[in-house]
This record gives structure tokens, sequence and C-alpha cells, in this order.
């Protein structure tokens, strides 16, 4: 992790918020409301995980619904931010390395690196879906799938495998 000063937690690059659901939109500004609310510099995939389970539906149906899987992730999210991810507090989220013939995350102001690579897998998801918007399953597919990530922390620290969600 990389230190970090506090951003004005911007947008992703023009055009790609046009990309999203208005759901997603919608939970996308709740999680920069999280990031700033907790000190953080910089949306992370973690701030995204909480808003995506707090807000959509068939994302905490890949959770088991509104079951005990999804409380306790929840309940982790919220040990979170009143000072489990202490040990984050001033970093940086790093993206993992890109692998061969992988182009570099896009730089996002107000973005972890790792929120950043997350974004671009779910745009990803969504075409290769032949859909329009990007969906919360888009966004949380990406980050299920990033083994390094804070989100995946707190899907392991909470008792979900990120392996249990590889068809997400």
């Amino acid at each position: 992790m990389n230190s970090s000063t506090p951003s004005a937690l911007a947008g992703p690059s023009p055009g790609t918020e046009d990309r999203f659901s208005e759901q997603l939109a919608v939970m996308v500004a709740d999680a920069r409301r999280r990031a700033a609310r907790s000190g953080d510099g910089d949306l992370d995939t973690a701030h995204l995980l909480h808003s995506l389970l707090e807000s959509d539906p068939a994302v905490r149906a890949l959770l088991g619904g509104e079951g005990v899987r999804t409380a306790k992730v929840l309940g982790y999210l919220a040990q979170r931010s009143i000072g489990y991810g202490m040990r984050w507090r001033d970093t940086v989220e790093d993206a993992p390395p890109p692998g061969a013939g992988e182009a570099a995350p896009p730089s996002l102001p107000g973005w972890s690196p790792g929120a950043a690579r997350a974004l671009r897998v779910a745009l990803g998801l969504a075409e290769a879906r032949g859909a329009s918007s990007v969906e919360g399953v888009d966004l949380f597919a990406a980050l299920a799938a990033d083994e390094g990530c804070r989100a995946v922390d707190v899907l392991r620290a909470s008792g979900v495998g990120a392996e249990a969600l590889s068809g997400a």
C-alpha cells in the first residue's frame, strides 16, 4: 500500500459514468460519501462492496439474499467503517500488476487503483454480455475476481471466500 493524501473523490473519466445503470450510479455516489465520511482519501473496493450490498438486491442474492452470509459481510464492513480499516487509513489500495498483454488500470482521480481496475473489468463484463450499461452484478463480479483487493479481504475475513463467488 502506498501513502496517500485525501483527494476530492472525483468521479470516473468523462463518459464512464454514462455507462452506469441508474442504480449503480446511485451506489457509486453512496460509496463516495462513505469514503469521504470515513476520511479515506480514495474510494476503494471495500467502499464499493459496502454500497453494493446495501443497495442492490441482485448482489445480495449472490451471497444468499438477506441471510446470515450477507449480514456477516455487512457487519464486517460496518466494523471497518468504525475502525477495523485503520490499517488501511492513509494508504492507497494498489492494483495488482497487469498480466501479459493487459493494459494498466486507468487513473481515476479519487478512486484507488484497485477500484479503477474493478470498474474497467466491470465495463468489459457489461460489454461481453451485450449490455449498454454496467450493473451492480458486473461490478461485484469484478471485485470478487480480484484476489488482492480490499473487498476480497473483507469477504474472506467474514468467511466468504472469493473462490465461492467465482461464478458471480
